[in-house]
């Protein structure tokens, strides 16, 4: 399919201009004022309209096995109503269970997400540790196309990452070029503060946020950072939402450490009093790890967000239906945590972000799309308008307006949390791989014509920080 996208202006992370922009067996071939097309070519009139890449949310868990349940959102439904917002790829996560072979989850992964109609690509989360972890681990790197291994330093019994996992995880990610990335909160805190409070009778949705108080986000950052100091690579954390999270990355990168970070939609624009109202399936609708916090920490993350400390926005898409949280109604802990928002999050970004003059249209495309491209080794085939990319584009009205309700949104789920929020500015089309996808409110996706994208492993910037990191390791002195 040939489409020429007229009269629009295009907005890149680093630039603003007019132009038209022609696409072709999924590419962009040609930008400029003009041009010269096949009259077969379909015509978009962006006229008074944005033209910028694709969204890519870099997390989010597609028909994820958790908690005794499976979440409701499959890869054809997530990625549909991704498209449907503006976002042309995603990153979820293949999560072993612990013992259970890297690729043979892997390849459980890979089978369910041949349903996707958007790009798509993973993580892998390293839940154990043994030699055929490392193993699997370079054969995910050289030959899978994954250049980025998670670890959920929460979740005890279940698939948290202790120290010595951590450490031989990171030590091995780094021969092979590979970022890591941490879900961030301690463990232990949390586990014997869910005990402490169940004994005390708090058992209902707002026991959840008390279980997981800022500072144990802070101290599993911090010990994060400190761990990729010593051994000497990149590390991104994901999902942060405390004062105390950003502040540890404020300080790494100031002392010139590489460390990322990613702010959730939500917890840029929902604070804990959801977990107080009285309706359980509401409080329990917002359950999700790390929990909503304060207004306090929201004013920190909107400022490291301008500032440049948080790089990326996401969403941890991971949707459970009222009865699957309803298996906690007498015991918070046993409620399936996640949220969703893969459809919901460009939208409310543009909204409060761009619309409040907080982010530049440049730092939006910045922060929804390059940023992920770079930071996961996928720039410039992706996150950015020009010759050669692939034709992964959003045509964005920044004059529509629409309210956002779990009766009109396309995500397989009964919740909403922006529910009757008014959103100005919005995806008009979605173009993905050269097809249109989405047109005025009219999505036209099918199964199965996702493409999975292949992240390389970053050598060259990974040879310099493995001289950084020699330089770390203890010496040894000789004693005579």
């Amino acid at each position: 399919m040939s489409i020429v996208i007229r009269g629009g202006t295009i907005v890149t992370a680093d630039q603003t201009w007019q132009a038209d922009v022609f696409c072709d067996e999924g590419k962009i071939l040609a930008i400029g004022n003009d041009l010269d097309v096949p009259s077969s070519a379909e015509v978009i009139d962006a006229s008074g309209q944005y033209v910028m890449p694709g969204g890519i949310d870099p997390h989010t868990h597609m028909q994820l096995p958790f908690m005794g349940t499976v979440a409701s959102e499959d890869f054809y439904t997530g990625t549909a109503a991704g498209l449907a917002g503006g976002t042309t790829s995603i990153i979820d996560f293949v999560i072993p269970n612990p013992q259970q072979p890297l690729m043979e989850a892997y390849r459980d992964w890979r089978e369910w997400s041949e349903k996707s109609c958007s790009n798509y690509s993973f993580h892998v989360a390293v839940t154990w540790w043994d030699e055929t972890v490392g193993k699997d681990m370079g054969t995910l790197v050289r030959e899978e196309g994954v250049n980025s291994f998670k670890h959920f330093m929460a979740y005890k019994n279940a698939i948290m990452a202790d120290d010595e996992v951590l450490y031989n995880s990171f030590t091995r990610a780094l021969e092979l070029g590979a970022i890591v990335t941490c879900h961030a909160e301690n463990g232990e805190m949390v586990f014997q503060l869910q005990k402490k409070l169940i004994e005390m009778g708090i058992t209902g949705p707002e026991g959840h946020p008390l279980s997981r108080p800022p500072a144990a986000e802070g101290e599993a950052a911090n010990r994060a950072i400190r761990m990729a100091e010593v051994i000497g690579l990149p590390l991104y954390l994901v999902h942060v939402s405390t004062k105390d999270a950003l502040d540890e990355i404020i300080r790494a990168r100031n002392a010139g450490q590489r460390v990322y970070g990613e702010v959730l939609a939500g917890h840029l624009l929902i604070d804990e009093s959801v977990y107080q109202n009285p309706d359980f399936e509401f409080a329990a609708a917002h359950v999700m790890s790390p929990p909503f916090r304060s207004k306090e920490h929201q004013d920190a993350l909107w400022k490291g967000l301008q500032s440049g400390s948080l790089q990326t926005t996401a969403t941890d898409h991971c949707c459970f239906c009222a009865p699957q949280k309803a298996a906690g109604k007498d015991n918070f802990t046993l409620i399936p945590n996640g949220t969703a928002g893969v459809e919901d999050r460009m939208m409310m970004l543009w909204t409060h972000g761009v619309n409040t003059g907080r982010l530049t249209p440049q730092e939006f495309v910045a922060v929804t799309s390059t940023n992920t491209a770079k930071i996961f080794n996928i720039y410039p085939r992706k996150g950015t308008i020009q010759v050669g990319a692939d034709a992964d584009i959003v045509v964005w009205d920044p004059e529509a307006t629409k309210t956002i309700s779990k009766d009109t949104h396309h995500q397989n789920i009964d919740f909403n949390i922006f529910e009757g929020k008014t959103v100005k500015g919005v995806a008009s089309h979605t173009i993905c791989n050269g097809h249109l996808a989405y047109v005025d409110g009219d999505l036209r996706v099918k199964p199965g014509t996702g493409v999975y994208i292949k992240r390389p492993a970053f050598p060259n910037t990974f040879n310099a920080l493995q001289k950084i990191a020699a330089r770390n390791q203890p010496k040894v002195v000789s004693r005579s």
